[in-house]
């Protein structure tokens, strides 16, 4: 074999250059504004696992209460039982402070937070409200990676969104979040799909998510996070995600996050002094609307919040706080995410006119 000239060696050496230079730039190509923000959020995004205590009842035990006499036959049925339970989060602070929802950590005894580094750690419950569904955690430590806030208000249909979390308990395997593409579908929808829980305003999207993403972050495109992965639509019986996933707009957490750090609850106590039922067919063809919506007031209590603000027995609520009224439990949704000194604005029908009334909320004594 003849050795290889100055010429030969120089071509080689070229030529490896050139491969090189090619490898760079296709790994650049593939280099976007997804891959970017997967790169700048994951660090952030937690894992969850808790253990709840939960009580089951014996439907016999109702029938006979405590009585020692019936006791002695059937001995106390009812038992506790820990169950285990998981979900996603996300650092919203170098301090240690974790967003997640209420259903994932809202009841638990013991909660442990995996990082992305693999590290384990013990997280205090800080706070947490059922109607909202947050919950706020903390982990002690300091100069943690965290995420950006964005503004779910300025969220546009059709940009991409990407959810982040812990789908089937996969994050413990390698000790990074999975991570879904979409775009954003809808916003604005309105789900009754839990009577304790007011799920307004959501963020519809269709990047996958399922079982154990509640809680994750959804992020736009520019690596802010523009809600919490709550709820998705299923098929049957199945935890399995049909396309359709759907989350708390950042927003409105960002409204309940300064109470649950400070307090550890939201304060909800107040009244409003009325009382509704839905409008049927008969009251509607009574009233001359053309359409079955809203609820007509039954009664309304002297000296309430509702008093005082001109409303009367016989009004039709077809507007609450900017939300279209169309049945009973929208407007217990509306009213319920609401505090003490909060103003409830409301579009009436009376007298074949649409009037504004303003309700001044005050706490209950």
């Amino acid at each position: 074999m003849q050795p290889l000239n100055r010429y030969s060696i120089l071509c080689v050496i070229l030529f490896a250059h050139t491969v090189a230079a090619m490898d760079d730039g296709i790994t650049q190509s593939r280099q976007n504004a997804i891959t970017r923000t997967v790169e700048i959020v994951s660090p952030a995004v937690v894992g969850i696992n808790v253990t709840e205590i939960r009580e089951y009842r014996d439907p016999l035990s109702n029938l006979f209460g405590n009585d020692p006499f019936f006791r002695q036959f059937f001995g106390n049925r009812n038992y506790q039982q820990e169950v285990k339970g998981l979900g996603s989060g996300f650092l919203i602070s170098p301090d240690g402070y974790i967003l997640t929802n209420d259903h994932v950590a809202g009841n638990a005894k013991e909660i442990t937070v995996t990082m992305t580094n693999g590290e384990k750690y013990p997280a205090e419950l800080v706070g947490t409200d059922q109607v909202t569904d947050v919950a706020l955690l903390k982990v002690k430590g300091s100069n943690f990676p965290h995420v950006k806030l964005g503004n779910s208000d300025d969220v546009v249909i059709g940009e991409w969104a990407i959810a982040f979390g812990n789908p089937f308990g996969l994050f413990d395997n390698i000790d990074k979040p999975i991570v879904t593409v979409g775009v954003v579908s809808a916003k604005g929808m309105n789900l009754n799909v839990d009577i304790s829980r007011s799920y307004r305003g959501l963020i519809q999207t269709d990047a996958v998510i399922n079982s154990g993403n509640s809680g994750g972050p959804l992020v736009n495109s520019e690596g802010e996070v523009i809600g919490i992965n709550t709820l998705i639509y299923t098929a049957g019986v199945s935890q399995a995600s049909i396309g359709y996933g759907f989350a708390l707009p950042i927003n409105r957490v960002k409204t309940v996050f300064a109470e649950l750090k400070a307090k550890g609850k939201v304060e909800r106590n107040f009244w409003t002094g009325m009382e509704v039922q839905p409008v049927d067919v008969r009251i509607a063809k009574y009233f001359g609307l053309t359409k079955a919506e809203g609820v007509i007031i039954s009664d309304v209590k002297a000296g309430s919040p509702a008093e005082k603000s001109g409303l009367k027995v016989g009004d039709i609520i077809l507007e609450a706080n900017g939300d279209r009224i169309v049945d009973e439990n929208r407007i217990v949704a509306v009213i319920r995410e609401l505090r003490p000194g909060d103003l409830l604005k409301v579009k009436v029908y009376r007298e074949k006119k649409m009037l504004d009334f303003t309700v001044a909320l005050e706490k209950r004594q």
